[in-house]
């Protein structure tokens, strides 16, 4: 019984994570747990706790006496999340370029190749190819804790760059990704983390605008 719940929960909470992050519903949406529960049939507690692990995701805000909603895209949080990714990130790729290896680099070439090939029009594979190209760029530090930290700050970003895409002007992806690359296998740090901070900040700045 208690197994099956929590398949449940999960089921739910996966849902709802794509949905969000697919930008289903809406900046400031109201996520209501009676609504959810009916739409996936299930019991309102398996809502309720599949809502409060978005929460710690920061994919949703639990609103003081009026439950669950998508956060809004104009709260600062946003521009507060894309500040300590323009610091840490660049700092963590500096130590990847400096301690990676032969198989860092290829790992680095793999993940580009794949996201260089693969069209946005496909979101889902586009977005797992995004995610593991920027991830590779850094797991060359060989630091646990850093890349869990990348890990949690990633999900929240995620949606941040779904809102971005609508409201930005058009941006040339696979340059900036291009450059990343060359810059990070090169070993020149100083270009690599200047154009990571930069890309990074974007994403955030089309909110602004």
């Amino acid at each position: 019984m208690v197994e099956a719940k929590q398949m449940l929960s999960e089921r739910v909470y996966t849902t709802l994570r794509e949905e969000i992050l697919s930008g289903h519903f809406a900046p400031g949406a109201a996520l209501k747990p009676q609504e959810l529960a009916g739409s996936y049939g299930v019991s309102l507690a398996v809502v309720r706790e599949a809502l409060v692990r978005l929460v710690g995701d920061a994919l949703a805000d639990r609103l003081t006496n009026r439950g669950f909603a998508v956060p809004s895209a104009s709260d600062q949080r946003w521009q507060d999340l894309a500040e300590a990714r323009a610091t840490f990130e660049p700092a963590v790729l500096r130590l990847s370029i400096a301690r990676g290896d032969l198989e860092w680099e290829a790992r680095v070439r793999a993940a580009h190749h794949r996201l260089a090939r693969t069209s946005a029009y496909e979101k889902g594979a586009w977005t797992t190819a995004h995610r593991e190209f920027h991830r590779a760029l850094l797991d060359g530090c060989g630091n646990a804790v850093m890349l869990e930290t990348f890990d949690r700050m990633w999900v929240a970003s995620e949606l941040v760059r779904v809102w971005a895409t609508d409201l930005a002007p058009p941006r040339d992806h696979l340059d900036e990704h291009r450059r990343l690359e060359e810059a990070a296998l090169a070993g020149d740090a100083d270009t690599a983390a200047g154009l990571l901070a930069r890309h990074v900040s974007l994403t955030a700045a089309g909110l602004r605008e």
